[in-house]
């Protein structure tokens, strides 16, 4: 009896081991809502972050809040031994570019590099948007607090860096603030731009752009619900890609949903009490957010969002009229949902950043036969533990099924008959973190 009470205790531990880390819950005890009530407040405070604003003012307008958020990542850096490069990126952009740019303006971006120690060109970024606006998008005299759109995304990030500077992880991570969100996703363009002029490889974009707000116009008052955009399929996929989908599938597999796929099991493994929910769109209905630029660049890029929006508070005047007050102010802020959704992001970075590179050239055959074959280009990571294929029915949005195959670069899944499921592989280290799932991007029939 004892032995076998030894040996059941024994699997028991594996499975928690591989399904769960210490850590990931120390990051989540960690997200303060206080500290992000103070940066809120501290962002709102600059009276208006609008794109054109004041940038000689140390008090008011982009500028001063731009320098104030480097300082932040500066002094972040300073308490864990400059463990982060720190820098803005800019880009002019000229009047005229659109009808929102009615000056020359300087879109800067305020960035911090948390380099990975195994892979320091591999990278995990979380986005928040600096700039803000009122009803008219070219009033860049007004108040405009931005206080949940987008202080709260911003100072989402701030707060991230502070948690997650604490470890070192194998990918690097970026914490970033973007301008120019406002005016034309500028920022992001900008900094997509930059990353791909430095070679960099970008595991996921996770932009953050209204994370405060709990009680939506439709009059419902939630604190654990929100919404992942994404987009289906990569925008970059040449045009045989775009053809092989109708006989192999993937119209919904592309990296962008494999990355929000990742976000929603993350969560519901870690923080079950949220409520992640997955939208197959880019972002809202006919709208567009600051993950859009890297996408169009040919990076993955979700959105994570508020899931009940009160549009009273959103790009309007400070004003009340028929006793409806009108303007994005703090009082409207929800700190401890900002907080939540700070640790969903946090989790998610960190274990991707804790994660082994993604397999390669995955392929996929077992055509008009009773299993589905496997094939994939094996690392050299001595990190890594093995692989894991995935399955799921082609109507499910998650990956419902899974098997953990070992340290191979093949393998049949027998009793499986490939047409009733899609497939994909991901890595998984010794540590327990996994890749994002890699959907085939070719077959075989040998």
């Amino acid at each position: 009896m004892k032995t076998l009470f030894t040996t059941t205790l024994f699997l028991f531990s594996i499975i928690v081991t591989a399904q769960t880390d210490q850590r990931i819950y120390d990051i989540i005890d960690a997200v303060s809502s206080e500290r992000i009530e103070t940066d809120i407040k501290k962002l709102a405070g600059f009276g208006t972050r609008h794109t054109l604003s004041d940038t000689i003012s140390e008090t008011r307008g982009i500028g001063a809040a731009r320098r104030w958020i480097k300082s932040e990542f500066d002094n972040i850096s300073k308490s864990c031994n400059n463990c982060l490069e720190v820098f803005y990126q800019k880009d002019l952009v000229k009047k005229g570019a659109n009808q929102r740019i009615v000056k020359d303006v300087m879109v800067v971006n305020v960035v911090a590099i948390q380099r990975g120690t195994k892979y320091p060109n591999r990278f995990i970024m979380m986005s928040g948007d600096i700039d803000s606006r009122i009803t008219d998008p070219t009033n860049f005299t007004d108040d405009a607090p931005g206080a949940n759109d987008n202080a709260t995304g911003m100072a989402g990030a701030i707060e991230a860096a502070r948690v997650l500077s604490k470890y070192k992880f194998e990918n690097s991570i970026i914490y970033v603030g973007l301008s120019g969100e406002e005016q034309g996703l500028f920022g992001g363009k900008g900094l997509a731009n930059f990353a791909k002029t430095k070679n960099w490889e970008i595991i996921g974009v996770m932009n953050n752009d209204m994370i405060g707000n709990i009680k939506g116009v439709d009059g419902v008052i939630d604190n654990r619900t929100f919404r992942i955009f994404s987009e289906p399929t990569n925008l970059t996929d040449d045009q045989k890609t775009v053809e092989r989908r109708r006989f192999y599938g993937g119209e919904v597999d592309g990296i962008s949903r494999q990355l929000a796929r990742y976000i929603h099991k993350t969560t519901k493994t870690y923080m079950p009490e949220m409520n992640p929910m997955m939208v197959y769109r880019l972002d809202r209905f006919g709208r567009g957010g600051h993950h859009r630029p890297f996408n169009d660049a040919g990076f993955a890029g979700i959105r994570i969002m508020e899931a009940h929006e009160n549009y009273t508070q959103q790009h309007q005047d400070i004003r009340k009229e028929n006793g409806i007050k009108y303007g994005d102010v703090v009082e409207h802020v929800n700190f401890k949902y900002a907080a939540k959704l700070t640790a969903v992001n946090a989790i998610n970075m960190a274990s991707i950043g804790w994660a082994p590179p993604a397999p390669t050239e995955v392929k996929i055959g077992g055509i008009v036969e009773p299993s589905v074959k496997f094939r994939w280009k094996k690392s050299n990571d001595s990190n890594i533990k093995g692989y894991k294929i995935y399955w799921r029915d082609t109507t499910s949005p998650t990956w419902d099924h899974s098997r953990f195959v070992g340290s191979v670069d093949n393998f049949i899944l027998n009793g499986i008959v490939i047409d009733n499921y899609f497939f994909g592989i991901s890595t998984v280290g010794k540590n327990g973190h996994e890749s994002p799932v890699v959907f085939p991007s070719g077959i075989f029939r040998k």
